[in-house]
Order: C-alpha cells, then sequence, then structure tokens
C-alpha cells in the first residue's frame, strides 16, 4: 500500500517579498544602531537578519515532471508535485525525485536458454516513477534497484524460452510480442515496491553465444532446406497425380502397373532434382 501523501507549500513569492522586506529592517536597524550607538537596536537587527538567512532555506523549486519529497527530523511530510516556486518549514528537508521518462538498455548478458544453449541477450527498458515515497524510501538508489532487477528478469526469462522452435511454439525469437509483453509484466512486479511503472520493455539484442552461433547456423540452414525439400516434394507428387488422372480420364495412353511407376519416378526426378533434367529421346517402341 503507498503512503506517498500529496501536500501544498506555501507560494514562494510571497514569504521571499517578506524576507527581503525583514532583510531590508535589520540593515536598516544596523545604520540607525551605528548612529545612535545603541546595543539594543543592534541585537534585535542582527536577531532580524539570522531570521532572515535562516528562512531563505525554506525555499525550493519544483520544475515540471518532478516532485519534492519532503522530510521533517526524519519524518515523512508528503510530497509536492505542483510546479512553481515554494516555500516551507527551513528545517525540512527537500528531496528532489524525477518523474521523466527514463530509457534503459541492459548489458548483453550471457544465458542458458530453456534447451541448454549459450546466448547474448539484452533489453530495453522504459519506465517512470510513478510513486516518490516508494522511490526514495521503500528502496535503496532506485535507479540501480530499476537496472539490477531488469537484469534479473531478462535472464530468468531466457531461461523459460527456448531461442528457436517449433512453429506453434512461442520461442525467443519468433514470438517477440508475447516474449516482451511476458517480460514487461515480470519488470512490473518486481519494481512495484520502488514505485515505478513499466512503460514497455523490449529485447534490443538476441543471439547465440559465439562458440555454438556456427553449429546452430548450419542447424538451421540444415531446417531450411528440410523444409524447402518437403515443399518440392509434395509439389511434384501433386504434379505426378495428376498428370496420371488426366493421362487416365483422356484416354491417351495405356500404362500397366510398371510403365506408370518408371513414369512416376522419371517425373520425381526431374521436378525434384536440384540440376536440370537431360531428356533422352527413345526412339523405339514404349517398351524397348
Amino acid at each position: 500500500m503507498s503512503k506517498n501523501k500529496i501536500v501544498k507549500a506555501a507560494s514562494g513569492w510571497g514569504m521571499l517579498s517578506f524576507n527581503i522586506a525583514l532583510y531590508a529592517v535589520s540593515i536598516w536597524l544596523i545604520i540607525v544602531s551605528i548612529e545612535s550607538e545603541t546595543g539594543t537596536i543592534v541585537v534585535v537587527s542582527l536577531i532580524l537578519m539570522a531570521l532572515s538567512i535562516f528562512m531563505s532555506a525554506g525555499f525550493f523549486i519544483v520544475n515540471p515532471n518532478y516532485a519534492g519529497v519532503l522530510v521533517l527530523f526524519g519524518n515523512y511530510k508528503g510530497t509536492v508535485v505542483r510546479n512553481g516556486f515554494w516555500w516551507t518549514n527551513p528545517l525540512m528537508r527537500k528531496v528532489r525525485v524525477s518523474l521523466r521518462v527514463r530509457n534503459q538498455e541492459t548489458s548483453k548478458l550471457k544465458v542458458n536458454d530453456k534447451s541448454g544453449n549459450p546466448i547474448h541477450v539484452a533489453a530495453i527498458v522504459v519506465w517512470k516513477v510513478i510513486d516518490p515515497y516508494k522511490a526514495q524510501f521503500e528502496v535503496d538508489a532506485y535507479t540501480d534497484y530499476v537496472s539490477v532487477q531488469s537484469e534479473s528478469a531478462v535472464r530468468h526469462l531466457a531461461t523459460v524460452y527456448h531461442y528457436d522452435g517449433e512453429d506453434d511454439e512461442v520461442t525467443l525469437r519468433k514470438s517477440a510480442d508475447e516474449v516482451n509483453e511476458k517480460l514487461q509484466g515480470e519488470l512490473q512486479e518486481r519494481l512495484e515496491m520502488a514505485g515505478v511503472m513499466v512503460l514497455e520493455a523490449r529485447l534490443s539484442h538476441l543471439a547465440y553465444a559465439p562458440e555454438i552461433a556456427g553449429e546452430m547456423l548450419r542447424r538451421q540452414q540444415a531446417t531450411a532446406v528440410v523444409a524447402a525439400r518437403f515443399k518440392i516434394v509434395e509439389g511434384a507428387v501433386g504434379m505426378v497425380e495428376l498428370a496420371l488422372e488426366e493421362l487416365s480420364r483422356k484416354k491417351l495412353v495405356n500404362l500397366d502397373e510398371e510403365r506408370k511407376a518408371t513414369m512416376v519416378s522419371n517425373l520425381l526426378v526431374v521436378l525434384c532434382g536440384e540440376n536440370a533434367a537431360v531428356p533422352v529421346v527413345n526412339t523405339g517402341s514404349l517398351y524397348q
């Protein structure tokens, strides 16, 4: 549960005018005391000057997209989020907290994926502080906390999914949207304690580690070749089937089973071969 409390501070301009007037009066009293040589006036003027200097410590400025956290003798008194020039108790400690959106990129981490393959992965996290109280008092150095937790979440994510896999499987390489959504959700849970909202989280770098990159590339190439061959064979079988059906339907030639098998074999060689087929013209009969 958040303990963040929004408070209002006194206008700094009014207090500045009063402080200037108080300082001017103290200077005037010093001049009068010199002329009259009255010790009491000197003491009063020094007290007023000291009070003016003391009150000057209460001024502070809240810039756009910043907040001022007020702490008095170790007690949290509230947060000023309204922009402007303000004044508060001079003994109050004013801590500025940025509410601006920030980008942070993790270093390239070497992690083992779900299959145990070493990979390099990095992520970009877009975040902002929405609860200044939590950012200041629930964690120590919230910017460092965000950095460490971001790397921890990326490491955990890499161990949950395979780098690559089947078409219907969620993987790091193919399922970018699902993986980024999972990363953002996990980061939000981790950074909730620091009063941080994660606006976006996405993988910025993903690759096999150098020691296995070459082997994995050959594996991907082999998988692509097998898939291409499968498509070629599937298409060739369909074309052969269509050819036989058309020959049979139009009764252009009557083939026995042996000749059909030979024709199918020849057509598949022509359609599935990598090199262009060289035709051999048969000048004899079909059976010679």
